[in-house]
């Protein structure tokens, strides 16, 4: 997704952290209008029940489940074009996401949906359901150039509902089918299911996963990444994905000062005493709705150290909320970003890991045919074509 500009204007109200009472399970209660609609209005949960007559998302009062649309998608492959992101292709299987990660900067999204990215990213999902047989018609084009295609760069491949959906693992048989180099990012344990595939690409030197660790603290877990897998079992799926001969890396990420900042040492050491071959990070990003969403967070969950959070944040966001700029993006700038920077470093180098990733291999790349077209009704003698 496109960042914000810069001097984004949509900045969080003085009384945003004291919006909706925080639900269990759920990283946000608000749903907090997104940027495209014209009449700004946030329908919030609170602590007494509710009962929304004809509001098929609430099947107890007052508790949102989630809901999966299933889409024909007319694409699968994105194509990226930032200079700070390391990979060409990218497939998210799911829009929306039910991790519910609470700094999640592809909440704004949803906006595109017409729905918030509060409690609308968690519990109105989209499923790609044909994107197996979509990605199986993009790589046997001729004017594809292979190289390694990250799965769940915006959602999470793996959340819980791929349990049932398996459209991930439909994208992963594909690309291992045709000997497509990829890379996985997620925060789940279920990627574990898959290990047959990923075991198999990875004698190739054609996949490597990396587990996002945000916290080895499960109680902060819990709140800011509420359906996500706990920090002990993706240390867990760490190992495993290590002792089964995939490259894996961790990524500590985001960083947020002052809330899991402090512990960007102990995560790089379990990580490495794990298995992890290499250790990357990200410091916190605000854009569009996610600002309000985060700065709500703080005051339910920690207000005693939201105002101190803030402030840092803007210390290496050249005094904004957020910058959208290529290159300080992801790590952000000034004394503070520096200091984060070396920390990284230093317990990269204690902790005996050195590289920053495997090198995959594209050159065994095996383009499937191309795919047969049907002639019209009483066009020639109704034989496929082919492009």
């Amino acid at each position: 997704m496109d960042d914000p500009a810069p001097d984004d204007p949509f900045s969080p109200t003085p009384d945003d952290r004291h919006r909706a009472v925080p639900l269990k399970g759920r990283g946000t209660a608000t749903r907090l209008a997104h940027r495209f609609e014209s009449t700004q209005r946030a329908s919030e949960l609170d602590n007494t029940p509710v009962h929304h007559a004809g509001d098929d998302e609430f099947a107890i009062e007052g508790v949102p489940v989630t809901s999966v649309v299933h889409e024909q998608a007319r694409s699968i492959l994105s194509r990226n074009d930032s200079p700070d992101i390391p990979f060409m292709w990218s497939i998210n299987p799911y829009r929306g996401c039910e991790h519910g990660c609470i700094y999640c900067y592809a909440r704004p999204t949803h906006s595109y949906l017409n729905l918030s990215p509060g409690l609308d990213f968690e519990t109105k999902l989209v499923a790609k359901v044909n994107a197996a047989e979509l990605l199986r018609k993009e790589l046997s084009r001729a004017s594809h150039e292979p190289s390694p295609v990250n799965v769940g760069s915006a959602t999470d491949a793996y959340q819980p509902i791929e349990r049932e959906l398996r459209v991930t693992r439909g994208v992963l048989e594909v690309l291992t089918e045709c000997q497509h180099p990829f890379t996985i990012v997620t925060k789940s344990s279920g990627v574990e299911r898959d290990l047959d595939l990923l075991a198999l690409a990875a004698q190739r030197r054609q996949a490597a996963v990396f587990i996002s660790i945000t916290s080895l603290d499960s109680s902060l877990s819990r709140k800011l990444e509420p359906r996500a897998a706990a920090p002990h079992r993706r240390l867990q799926t760490v190992k495993r994905l290590s002792e089964a001969g995939v490259p894996v890396g961790v990524n500590v990420a985001p960083i947020i000062p002052f809330l899991n900042e402090p512990e960007i040492e102990r995560i790089v050491a379990a990580a490495a005493e794990a298995g992890a071959r290499s250790v990357h990070y990200t410091i916190v990003r605000l854009p569009w709705e996610v600002n309000p969403l985060f700065q709500e967070w703080l005051g339910h969950h920690v207000p005693e150290r939201a105002d101190r959070i803030m402030a840092r944040i803007r210390d290496m966001r050249g005094g904004a909320d957020y910058r959208a700029e290529f290159g300080v993006r992801m790590k952000g700038q000034g004394v503070w970003a520096d200091l984060i920077r070396q920390r990284v470093n230093a317990a990269r180098q204690r902790a005996g890991i050195t590289g920053l990733g495997p090198v995959l291999d594209s050159s065994a790349f095996r383009p499937f045919p191309a795919q047969p077209r049907q002639r019209a009704a009483g066009a020639g003698d109704g034989q496929a074509e082919l492009f």
